[in-house]
């Protein structure tokens, strides 16, 4: 089954939320010395690919491992916005445009190019594409199931925008994949495609990694 991998790659100091502590690691034990390596990373939960739960932002929120793990695979179509001005805002016009079709229970992968620009510079960090509210809002009418972005935030880096858009969605029970890349592949696949998003088992954390990656067949 060949997969098209969506990642972000982790490791030491990549680029990641500002908001966050920058990610480190280092070797516990190594070659040739211990004849084994060990890594320690130290990192939150919402770094590199990964998986917000309700409990991210609301504190009777379910956390990740709450969540049926079935919903993390499933239908996925791809709204392809990198032609578009997305860090002015991902708005319900751009988005009735960019699918035009009934996404009910599916899996919406925002597609803005920021993944390839991910660096740790001044735009990347502070002036990178996010959902505005009224777009996150059409997208809860519309009951789909989970939302990812090429983005470290799905409401961008801006504020009150980036909180407004996680309540709206994470109050809706709709589960949030930041920090995608988008390769080529990714745009000659036949939608909706299959999307896995599988987190890993993090007992009572609001959000977890994940290797989210699109069947492709």
């Amino acid at each position: 089954m060949p997969l098209i991998d969506l990642s972000q790659p982790l490791y030491r100091h990549c680029p990641n939320c500002p908001a966050h502590p920058l990610i480190e690691s280092k070797h516990l034990a190594d070659h040739p010395r211990e004849g084994w390596r060990v890594e320690e990373l130290t990192l939150t939960p919402h770094a590199g690919s990964h998986l917000d739960a309700p409990l991210h932002k609301f504190l009777t929120g379910k956390s990740i491992d709450q969540l049926p793990l079935e919903r993390f695979t499933g239908e996925a179509y791809i709204a392809d916005l990198r032609a578009q001005n997305t860090p002015a805002g991902i708005t319900e016009e751009m988005l009735a445009h960019a699918l035009p079709f009934d996404i009910s229970g599916k899996i919406i992968l925002l597609a803005t190019g920021w993944g390839a620009k991910r660096a740790r510079t001044e735009s990347w960090l502070q002036q990178g594409p996010g959902l505005t509210r009224e777009g996150a809002i059409w997208l809860a009418q519309r009951q789909i199931n989970g939302v990812g972005i090429d983005y470290y935030s799905v409401g961008g880096p801006g504020e009150p925008s980036n909180t407004l858009v996680h309540e709206v969605l994470l109050g809706q029970e709709i589960w949030i994949l930041e920090e995608l890349n988008f390769p080529d592949a990714a745009f000659t696949l036949k939608q909706p495609a299959t999307l896995w998003a599988l987190p890993i088992h993090m007992q009572g954390f609001s959000g977890a990694f994940c290797r989210p990656a699109l069947v492709s067949c």
